[in-house]
């Protein structure tokens, strides 16, 4: 079986990248949605809210792959 450890170092790489941007979009989202709650579009709010648990469940998966990446 042929060795891709030197393979999965990028693509750990991009996926640390993934993550990060993942992170950062999610802030943002969090950001707005406490304005948007202030606001009293509550409606809003509670869909925001579940596009950031879809969000951190896919962080921890990526996560997950990052770290079998970089030990394999």
């Amino acid at each position: 079986m042929p060795d891709n450890s030197h393979s999965n170092v990028p693509t750990a790489d991009a996926l640390t990248l993934l993550l990060h941007n993942q992170h950062a979009l999610g802030a943002a989202i969090e950001e707005i949605t406490h304005w948007i709650s202030g606001s009293g579009a509550d409606n809003v709010a509670d869909n925001a809210v579940a596009a950031l648990e879809t969000l951190d469940r896919n962080a921890q998966a990526i996560t997950d792959a990052i770290i079998r990446l970089r030990n394999s």
